[in-house]
């Protein structure tokens, strides 16, 4: 019997997905743990593996179909034995009708009350009309995502006026918003006649009304990693009451115990990075004031019991955030090695969703970019991130005297529903004496 591939849910907060690429053809044989396909969920590009052994009967989604529920057929398998030809012949068909035409707004219905006639509109030029799209021939299909057809229907957007640049020529999101775009820097601005005269008083600059031609761009797709990005930080802003909390610290000591550290450890091949010593930092400091080491949950406060600590990591399509989970009670050698993994197979996309989901603070690090000091935006749930700045030579004030010593600039996000600005502050006190006096974390 033939077994449906559906779209799977790949994260818990995944309803569609984008199948960004097959990695089988029609008539391939697979077998359990086949890697079939690439999913674009929202929040990284996963791999989809076969579950049962058969014949890839027939493909149902294209490669590149974007807004793919989760549960949707994509694919049809024929079981072993089985004639692969009449699997795909009972492939269910895909629902290709054009969405309904939108309804005519009803006729204003008469008022008996008279009205004054409405006051002379101002005459304006006619734009040229622009040239019509070549017609389709009757019977010919407009191939459109469901999306597109939504998006153009909303927008009274003609679909057979549009070139698709998906697969197979098909109307993607990405036609129907340049075409959108393309109508609106095309509609003239429309000012009645004298306003601008008699806005400007005589002997003065009349500044120059909209721009007529539209700035040379490219409308470039989000992708879905990029869609949640924009979600959870505005969220973030919106919703959570952020109070920041800045202390300079002395790195001196720390890049002496690295230095140390790297050449006892480098017949075992690792390297130690100055962000694999704070994110232990970090670590122990939640330990140590557990009041920060917490989520506001509307009625209630989530307190965590261990310190797991999300990372910043930059991916080509955005941001994504592996855990080093317990990283409190770790060695910063099994940090270091763990963080190098996490984070290539990040770039890659190829990260589990265990694997950057959780975390209890995160903390995110710029100083590789001379970054002096920022102020970073809390990742909810979470209770706090932590944002590193540039390590720099600066004067500072050591045994009453002023010498110059590396410097960073630490800043912490905090949500003020959850913790109070002097528990923050304790946190912040307890991560610079961590970083200033580090041989306490390898105790």
């Amino acid at each position: 019997m033939p077994i449906e591939l559906k779209m799977p849910a790949l994260s818990p907060t995944m309803e569609e997905g984008t199948l960004a690429k097959w990695l089988v053809k029609e008539g391939d044989q697979v077998a359990s743990g086949d890697i079939l396909a690439e999913i674009e969920t929202d929040k990284a590009t996963m791999e989809f593996e076969a579950v049962d052994e058969g014949t890839i009967a027939k493909i149902l989604v294209p490669e590149g179909s974007e807004g793919v529920k989760v549960g949707a057929p994509i694919a049809i398998l024929a079981g072993e034995g089985e004639d692969a030809s009449k699997a795909a012949s009972a492939a269910p068909k895909a629902d290709t009708a054009a969405p309904p035409p939108p309804k005519a707004a009803p006729e204003p219905k008469a008022d008996a009350t008279p009205k004054a006639p409405p006051a002379p509109a101002a005459v304006e030029t006619p734009p040229a009309p622009s040239a019509p799209a070549a017609p389709r021939a009757d019977g010919d299909r407009i191939k459109a995502s469901p999306l597109a057809r939504r998006l153009a229907q909303a927008q009274n957007i003609d679909l057979s006026a549009l070139q698709g640049s998906g697969p197979g020529g098909r109307i993607v999101r990405a036609d129907v918003d340049a075409a959108a775009g393309k109508a609106s820097a095309a509609a003239p601005s429309v000012q009645p006649a004298g306003i601008a005269a008699a806005a400007a008083p005589v002997g003065h600059l009349v500044m120059p009304g909209p721009i007529e031609q539209a700035i040379p761009h490219e409308a470039i797709k989000l992708s879905n990693v990029r869609k949640t990005i924009a979600r959870r930080l505005t969220e973030s802003k919106q919703q959570i009451p952020h109070i920041y909390l800045t202390v300079d610290i002395n790195l001196d000591a720390l890049l002496r115990l690295r230095a140390e550290l790297n050449a006892g450890l480098e017949s075992r091949g690792v390297k130690l990075s100055v962000n694999d010593l704070l994110i232990k930092a970090l670590a122990q400091a939640l330990i140590e004031v557990p009041e920060c080491n917490v989520a506001f949950a509307g009625d209630q406060m989530l307190k965590y019991g261990r310190a797991d600590i999300s990372v910043a990591v930059s991916v080509p399509a955005g941001l994504i955030t592996p855990i080093i989970v317990d990283a409190g009670s770790k060695s910063v050698s099994a940090i270091s090695t763990e963080m190098k993994d996490l984070a290539a197979r990040a770039r890659d996309g190829k990260l589990q969703p265990t694997e950057y989901q959780g975390g209890t603070a995160s903390l995110s690090n710029m100083g590789m970019y001379g970054i002096k000091q920022f102020e970073a935006v809390i990742n909810p749930p979470q209770g706090m991130i932590m944002a590193i700045g540039a390590g720099e030579k600066r004067p500072y004030v050591i045994s009453d005297s002023l010498q110059i010593a590396t410097v960073m600039s630490a800043t912490g996000s905090f949500d003020h529903r959850a913790i109070d600005g002097a528990d923050g502050a304790k946190l912040m006190q307890a991560f610079k004496r961590l970083v200033e006096n580090p041989l306490g974390m390898l105790a």
